[in-house]
């Protein structure tokens, strides 16, 4: 007898990324829900390609950071293969800038994991 295995809804594996990265376990989060030829983008820059050179690229921004202040996942949404995540981060960078940043997180996912991940804000916010 065989088994049927089904694959995880988008809006189930967008909470547990969501939830994750909230409860301060950002880099187990993007080993955990990030595939290997993840894209990256932040607003219109240039996209960075591979997991390697994104988590390079995470551990870079969460050096930059003083202190961290706070986060919020304002509200989610699903449609299709695709989520939306709207933050709200509060940090102060090495240097004492203390920011407040606001962004929305678009992601396309693909066999339980991120794809494709891009980065929408006023760039004068962070």
């Amino acid at each position: 007898m065989s088994t049927v295995t089904r694959a995880t809804p988008v809006a189930t594996l967008e909470q547990e990324l969501n939830t994750a990265v909230l409860a301060g376990e950002i880099l187990e989060a993007f080993d955990r829900y990030y595939a290997e030829d993840v894209v990256m983008q932040e607003n219109a820059a240039t996209p960075v390609v591979g997991k390697a050179a994104n988590r390079e690229r995470e551990l870079k921004f969460l050096a930059s950071i003083e202190q961290f202040h706070g986060a919020q996942c304002l509200g989610s949404a699903t449609a299709g293969n695709t989520s939306y995540s709207e933050w709200v981060l509060d940090v102060t960078f090495k240097g004492g800038i203390r920011v407040k940043m606001e962004q929305v997180a678009v992601r396309r996912w693909r066999d339980g994991q991120v794809t494709h991940e891009r980065f929408y804000y006023n760039a004068g916010n962070a």
